[in-house]
């Protein structure tokens, strides 16, 4: 990370880097599993391997808030941020167990679509966090991922009502009803929390920028 930063400051976004391309990662196996690409518990193994991963930064990142005396950013904004990345990991880790324990049968267009829009909006998040560092510099560009990924969830909010609209009038069976009820609320979930991050995002761009 070549941007003349302190070594602690480094390790901030280190850790926080890490954990947007394992956010990354997860929402291609998100989408492995809502296209019935793999087998899906071996990746339910693949996403729990990434959310232990992402568990383990979030640690590091409140440790060092611990032993920091000075932070590249309020410590109230990094806590913040690096439980809500953490928490993304943890929705879409939810969504793949349920398709999985549930024996959900297989995905509509709609839950595709969601899927992709979590892909999309995870790819913005990654994109955001690599412009963080050099934040006064890079504030324009970070404000396009922010407004890109608060545009995916409410492009999500749209598909989820008209999913679940269409899951009651055309589903007969109550019990694939309950079971892909829950799986969207996930899905929906997850964009909101990746909605939340880039209002997060929009406030230390007040800050800093």
């Amino acid at each position: 990370m070549g941007f003349g930063l302190k070594p602690r400051e480094e390790k901030f976004y280190g850790y926080l880097l890490e954990n947007t391309q394992l956010i990354r990662e997860a929402a291609d196996v998100l989408q492995e599993a809502l296209n019935k690409e793999g087998d899906l518990f071996e990746l339910m193994a693949q996403i729990d391997v990434l959310e232990k991963k992402a568990d383990v930064n979030t640690a590091k990142i409140v440790g060092l808030l611990h032993k920091s005396f000075i932070t590249p950013l309020d410590r109230e904004d990094i806590y913040a941020i690096a439980h809500k990345l953490d928490d993304v990991i943890d929705c879409m880790q939810g969504t793949i167990e349920r398709m999985g324990l549930y024996n959900a049968g297989a995905a509509s267009e709609g839950a595709k679509e969601l899927g992709e829009l979590v892909g999309k909006s995870a790819k913005q998040i990654d994109k955001a966090f690599s412009h963080l560092p050099e934040i006064r510099k890079q504030k324009d560009k970070l404000e396009e991922r922010c407004a890109r990924i608060i545009e995916h969830e409410s492009q999500g909010d749209k598909v989820y009502r008209q999913e679940m609209a269409k899951l009651f009038r055309e589903c007969n069976d109550p019990i694939e009803i309950i079971k892909w009820k829950e799986i969207l609320l996930h899905l929906e979930e997850t964009l909101d929390i990746c909605e939340d991050i880039a209002n997060l995002l929009k406030g230390v761009i007040v800050k800093y920028a």
